[in-house]
């Protein structure tokens, strides 16, 4: 925010320093050494410079704190930062195999990242297992939960078979500490709300307010439910609030979202309840 080419109050109030800008959603994580993505947006680069742990080390001309790369789903938002990672080492991406198949049969994705560094792609577990064998990964452990979805819209010839959305669950093994990063949830089963129970940090789909936001600004638009999102007003919201974890907090906010404003009560509603906007920069340790 603001989106380049949408005049909707909250861009409108960006533009004007009114509303801090934000960048496209992304999570980094770590241990306590190497760093890992839950996608890698197309802001990734702006991304790494305003946050000296992502960058490289000074000790050396080349080279990344990155070690790997998780996708929730195969969208382009999530997934077109991997194309600026092609100028390094060769990277560990972590995705269903429904993702990886759309990314490379229509991004070419593969075909971009093997004519530079190359890349090793790796199934996410259904239950927890290491993020790395290489240092144990600072002792981070990790799982996916499949959601409910489909191919992203570029890909609508895409067979729907097979798992082509997830979220996940992290888990430091030196504190017990547990994190769900949930950035796209069209439908929340059983997987999910045993998660929600069991977290003690999560990242939560906070895209719409309302179910018919989008048509405000756009008239052709699709619903939050044909996008892939519950909203906050109809359903997360009571939701979270029923959630025992100490940070709960919404990411993945579209520029229309009304919680964006400070002084609007959709924002009001959210904060009473004890969730937290989030905002890029944004920081907690588990």
């Amino acid at each position: 925010m603001p989106q380049w080419n949408c005049a909707c109050p909250n861009c409108q109030e960006a533009r004007l320093g009114r509303l801090s800008s934000r960048t496209q959603s992304s999570v980094a994580i770590s241990g306590s050494r190497k760093w890992f993505l839950i996608n890698a947006s197309p802001d990734l680069p702006s991304q790494i410079e305003a946050f000296p742990d992502l960058q490289p080390d000074k000790s050396s001309f080349r080279g990344t704190p990155i070690a790997g790369v998780l996708l929730t789903n195969a969208d382009l938002d999530h997934a077109l930062g991997l194309f600026s990672l092609r100028e390094g080492g060769r990277l560990n991406i972590y995705a269903p195999r429904a993702v990886r198949d759309t990314l490379t049969r229509y991004l070419g994705l593969d075909t971009v990242l093997y004519a530079f560094c190359g890349a090793d792609w790796h199934e996410p577990p259904a239950q927890f297992a290491p993020l790395s064998r290489e240092n144990d990964a600072d002792d981070l452990s990790y799982r996916m939960i499949p959601l409910p979805g489909k191919p992203p819209p570029f890909a609508k010839k895409m067979s729907r078979r097979g798992t082509h959305s997830v979220a996940y669950q992290f888990m430091n093994r030196r504190t017990g500490g547990r994190l769900l990063v949930a950035p796209d949830v069209g439908a929340v089963n059983k997987g999910l709300l045993q998660a929600l129970k069991d977290s003690d940090a999560v990242l939560f789909d906070g895209t719409f307010w309302s179910k018919d936001e989008l048509s405000g600004v756009k008239s052709t638009a699709r619903a939050a439910n044909e996008m892939g999102h519950v909203t906050i007003k109809d359903f997360s919201l009571d939701l979270l609030v029923k959630s025992p974890a100490r940070h709960k907090i919404y990411i993945h906010i579209n520029n229309t979202n009304p919680v964006l404003a400070i002084h609007l009560p959709e924002r009001v509603a959210v904060e009473g309840a004890g969730i937290t906007v989030g905002r890029d920069g944004l920081e907690f340790e588990l």
